[in-house]
This record gives structure tokens, sequence and C-alpha cells, in this order.
């Protein structure tokens, strides 16, 4: 079955971690969200096996030092300001990053940044450099980013006459990319990849969707695995904007 989480009920576990000395804010969407902001040796014990998503608070004028992680990612950028290295980030931004693919610093703006982390494996932390240079593998590495994706506003949805679809980030030979699907009151999309990959993630930006009988609002989120039938979603009372986030065919068997 997908992992179905309401915005509401993220924000209802919301908690601080420490991030090298700094306070950000968690709110978990999917398995276990980090307990520290750095890798700890030793941490491989608590893979839970599940997919982890969670929503990212960083404090205003921050700097999320450069780094890397063991899985990939997808970071969807939602509020406030930042910018990763020296692309700037606003509201909504996309990026994708391999495993063991150095990126960043993320810096945040003068009110913070908000953004998701997104991945279809558990993460054992971030592992900063260059003093984590020794863990890292030589694999092929890849990061996109798509800046400032332009998401139809509220009173644009509700004059749809049918869902449509556009590509944000070009799907890749690896099955890796993104669609946003605009869906107006009432109407049926089926959230679909036209290229086979791995798992995804399904984030409402604006507006509200149904899902099996369920109402989820802005900031919500579904992840379906790679196995499961695609899902089927229904605009809400405003229409929706929904972004549909796939990962590599690595993890499919």
């Amino acid at each position: 079955m997908p992992f179905v989480t309401s915005a509401e009920k993220a924000r209802s576990e919301r908690k601080a971690i420490d991030v090298l000395g700094q306070e950000y804010f968690l709110s978990p969407y999917v398995g276990s969200a980090p307990k520290r902001g750095q890798y700890v040796p030793g941490n491989e014990k608590n893979d839970d096996g599940l997919p982890q998503g969670f929503l990212v608070e960083q404090p205003p004028n921050s700097v999320t030092r450069p780094h890397f992680h063991n899985h990939e990612q997808f970071q969807l950028f939602v509020g406030g300001s930042a910018h990763m290295g020296k692309k700037a980030t606003p509201p909504f931004s996309l990026h994708y990053v391999k495993g063991h693919t150095p990126y960043g610093p993320i810096t945040a703006g003068p009110e913070g940044v908000t953004y998701f982390t997104l991945r279809a494996r558990w993460d054992t932390g971030a592992k900063y450099m260059p003093e984590s240079r020794d863990l890292l593998k030589k694999s092929s590495k890849k990061h996109k980013m798509v800046a400032g994706i332009g998401v139809p506003e509220l009173s644009e949805l509700s004059q749809l006459k049918v869902c449509r679809q556009s590509s944000v980030m070009q799907v890749d030979e690896e099955g890796i990319g993104a669609y946003l699907y605009s869906i107006p009151p009432k109407g049926l999309a089926q959230l679909e990849i036209p290229t086979a990959g791995g798992g995804q993630y399904s984030i409402v930006l604006r507006g509200s969707i149904l899902s099996n009988g369920q109402e989820l609002s802005e900031l919500s989120g579904v992840y379906r695995n790679f196995d499961e039938e695609e899902l089927e979603v229904e605009g809400g009372a405003d229409g929706a904007a929904v972004l549909l986030m796939q990962f590599s065919d690595d993890l499919v068997p």
C-alpha cells in the first residue's frame, strides 16, 4: 500500500534537531526522519527498510555545509529563500542528486527556507566534506536542478477542463524525472510517468486532492513503490497542482 501523509499529521510530529550547532525542524512523512544532523558511525543498524521523506525547516541565514548521502534523493523547495551552491532556489524549485554525489552548500535567506527531502531508501545521515572524503565511493555522479517551477494558481486550476501534465525534469535513461499535474475540481488524474523507474513521491503544491477517500491539502504527500498500482486522485474543491517525482530504476529487480 502507498504511504499517505497529510500535511497536518506531519506537522503534528514536527521536532527540532541539531545540525552542526544550528536548530533545524523536521516533520516526518515516510519512514523515520533523522535524529541528528550528521552521520554517526554504526548508524547503519537503524535502517528500517522503509523509504524516507521529511520536511525541513532550515533557520534564517544558516548554512548546510557541502555533504553527500548514500542514496539518491529529491529536494523540493516550497517556502522561504535559499541558494544551492550559487544557484537560487525560490519556491518551487526541484533538486535531484544521486548517492555519493557531494552537493551544497544550502544557504538559507533571511526568512529561512523550507524544503522536502525525499528518498526511496533510508539513509544513514549526512556525510560532510571534506572530512568524510574517505567514505565517498567511486561511482557515477549526477545532480539536476530546476529552479522556479511555474505552478498554476488556484484560480487557474478551477478553469481547467481536463487534467494536464508538463515535464518538469525530463525523464532520463535511468528513469529519473518529474511531472507536474494540474487537476481541475473533481477531475480525475492517473499520476504516472511514461518511462519505468523506481519509487515515486507525489506532493500537493496547491489546492487539495482526494485519494482513497482521504482529503490531502497543500504539502501533503504520497509515496508508492515501483511495483504498486499507479495512483489515481481526484481534484478537491479548488482543484490541485501535484508534483510527481520518480527515482532511478536501480530499485527494480
